[in-house]
C-alpha cells in the first residue's frame, strides 16, 4: 500500500537521539507512512540504530545520501526516494514536532502546498537548544515577518510539510546547515503556494548529544537569504500577506474517511 506520508529525517550521528525518535514515532503514528533516515556517512552512529529497529518497525527505511553533503542534499536524496502523497521534514532531535502530524496532513488535505511549524505565535513555543540559537532565529523571524510581509511568522524552522513535486520546483540553491528551510519558505511565497501553519513546542536536543550551530556561518548564510527574500518579494509584488491557514493551539480535526 502506497504511504500517504513520507517522514523524512537527515541524520548525522544522531545514534542516542534516533533511537528514542523512533520509539515515538512508532507508538504515535497513525496515518499510512514510511519514515527514511537519510545519512551522509557510511560511519554514521545512526545506522547501527535504524538495523536494530528496523524488524520492530516495518515503516522505517534508510537512504544513502550520495549526492554530497549537508542538510538540502539529504533532503533532495530523502524526495527521490519517497512515495507519499506528502513529505514531511524532522530532525531527530526534536520531539515536540512529532505531536503536530496529523493537524498538518489536515491542513494538506485542505489543500494547503505547504505547512509550516511556528514555534513564535498561536502558542508555541521553545525548549532547549543553545540561546545563541534561540535568540537568533526569533530576531531574524519576527523582522523578516514585519518587513517583508511574509504569512508565516517562522519562516527559518525546518519542521514543513510539501507535496514531493514541490521541491524540485522551487530550485533551491543553499547547502549551509537547516538555511534550506528558510529558503523553503521564502520561495513558496514568492510561487504563490497556498501556506499553512502549525503551533509547535519545540524541545530541542532533550535527550543530549552535540549540536552542529555555528553561529558566524549561520548567522552569514540566514542574513543572505533575509535580505534575498525581502528584495524578491519586494520585486515581485508579494509582500501583502497572502490566504494562509492556521491551527490554532489544541484545536481538534475530524479525521476525513
Amino acid at each position: 500500500m502506497t504511504p500517504k506520508l513520507s517522514i523524512l529525517m537527515p541524520v548525522r550521528n544522531e545514534g542516542m537521539n534516533l533511537k528514542i525518535m523512533l520509539k515515538i514515532l512508532k507508538s504515535t503514528i497513525d496515518i499510512p507512512h514510511e519514515l527514511l533516515i537519510v545519512y551522509d556517512s557510511l560511519d554514521d552512529n545512526s545506522i547501527p540504530v535504524i538495523e536494530e529497529m528496523r524488524s520492530s518497525y516495518p515503516a522505517l527505511n534508510s537512504v544513502h545520501n550520495k549526492l554530497g553533503r549537508g542538510v538540502t542534499n539529504a533532503i533532495r536524496a530523502g524526495v527521490q526516494a519517497s512515495r507519499g502523497d506528502y513529505v514531511f521534514i524532522i530532525s531527530a532531535d526534536d520531539i515536540g514536532p512529532v505531536l503536530t502530524i496529523e493537524d498538518m496532513v489536515s491542513l494538506m488535505d485542505q489543500g494547503c502546498d505547504l505547512v509550516s511549524a511556528t514555534r513564535y505565535a498561536h502558542g508555541g513555543r521553545v525548549l532547549g537548544g543553545a540561546f545563541s540559537s534561540r535568540l537568533f532565529s526569533r530576531l531574524a523571524n519576527r523582522l523578516f515577518y514585519w518587513i517583508s510581509g511574509t504569512t508565516l511568522t517562522d519562516s527559518t524552522v525546518g519542521i514543513k510539510m510539501f507535496r514531493p513535486s514541490l521541491f524540485n520546483e522551487l530550485k533551491l540553491e543553499t547547502n549551509v546547515g537547516w538555511s534550506v528551510a528558510f529558503e523553503i519558505a521564502i520561495k513558496a511565497q514568492l510561487n504563490g503556494l497556498k501556506l499553512g501553519e502549525v503551533p509547535i513546542i519545540s524541545i530541542n536536543r532533550f535527550y543530549g548529544g552535540k549540536s552542529s550551530f555555528r553561529l558566524y556561518a549561520w548567522v552569514i548564510q540566514y542574513s543572505k537569504l533575509f535580505l534575498w527574500g525581502i528584495k524578491n518579494l519586494y520585486l515581485s509584488g508579494k509582500l501583502k500577506p497572502q490566504a494562509t491557514v492556521r491551527i490554532p493551539q489544541g484545536m481538534q480535526y475530524k479525521r476525513q474517511k
